[in-house]
């Protein structure tokens, strides 16, 4: 009987040891796959901004002027498509001249509806699955409205910012250029669009109070960020200038921070939507980073 049971004994400890060796085996298999995103860039206009000084908390830009570009861009991933920001209001498509905004501050111009830029990568406005912008001032919220089909992503404070009762009488043209995207996915905080690390939003309030930039995992790029209003050129990043009209001084400066330390930290790479050289770095649609 003794023999019996030391022999099972051995075949066990035989059996557990080949199981612990066929999983270690099975673990090394195991290769995480990442979700193939593409990253399309398209202009939403133009804005040069004549009075640069307002960049700025100081006097350093006095005098100055800057072309910047107000880019937009779909983000296609296996599980639907996001649209980050909205460039200049469609209004501005066909007019013969730039516009030049009351009180001279900034020149605006549009030449190509959204509509027409999607259709480059064969896309049409029901197409796009989310929306969602890195805040809503009247140069990033252009075309909102017209994907009122499409699922808002928005953090609160931003919502409230542009929807309360005094923002619709005092700031109404930013209220009525999302007024009609219904379909709200309020957020507090970052949000994995995807939820699986690919696509990010980032929260950094300071700018506006609900402000945001967006982290994308690309594969074969790397990991980057659209800087949203963060910074609009380089200078700006270079010093951690705040323009006078962002709601919040102290936490721009704050979100400043997280940022550089996100981007450190991911090893990102970083582009301001609205300098010029950014814009042109990337490939424009339909061509697209992965």
């Amino acid at each position: 009987m003794k023999k019996i049971i030391a022999s099972l004994l051995i075949i066990g400890t035989f059996s557990c040891k080949q199981a612990k060796k066929e999983t270690a085996t099975d673990e090394k298999i195991v290769e995480v796959v990442k979700p193939e995103v593409k990253l399309y860039t398209f202009s939403g206009g133009t804005v040069v901004a004549n009075r640069l000084e307002l960049f700025s908390q100081d006097t350093t830009y006095t005098g100055q002027s800057k072309e910047f570009a107000d880019a937009f861009y779909v983000i296609s991933h296996p599980k639907g498509n996001l649209m980050w920001d909205a460039g200049l209001p469609e209004g501005l498509v066909g007019q013969p001249e730039p516009f030049t905004a009351p009180g001279g501050a900034f020149t605006v111009s549009r030449k190509d509806s959204v509509a027409n830029q999607l259709a480059s990568i064969g896309l049409k406005v029901e197409d796009i699955d989310y929306i969602t912008f890195s805040h809503t001032h009247f140069d990033h919220t252009g075309h909102g409205n017209v994907f009122s089909g499409s699922t808002w992503i928005v953090q609160e404070a931003e919502l409230d910012f542009v929807a309360n009762e005094e923002a619709q009488e005092n700031r109404a043209d930013n209220y009525n250029a999302i007024k009609e995207l219904k379909n709200i996915q309020k957020i507090n905080g970052d949000h994995d669009v995807f939820g699986d690390g690919s696509v990010v939003i980032k929260s950094m309030p300071g700018h506006t109070p609900g402000h945001q930039v967006l982290y994308l995992d690309l594969g074969e790029h790397g990991p980057l960020l659209l800087s949203g209003d963060m910074y609009h050129f380089y200078e700006n990043r270079e010093h951690q200038r705040v323009p006078i009209f962002n709601t919040d001084v102290e936490q721009t400066k704050a979100s400043m921070l997280a940022f550089e330390t996100f981007a450190k930290e991911k090893g990102a790479k970083v582009y301001l939507q609205h300098a010029k050289g950014d814009f042109e770095k990337l490939p424009k649609a339909p061509n697209y980073l992965k």
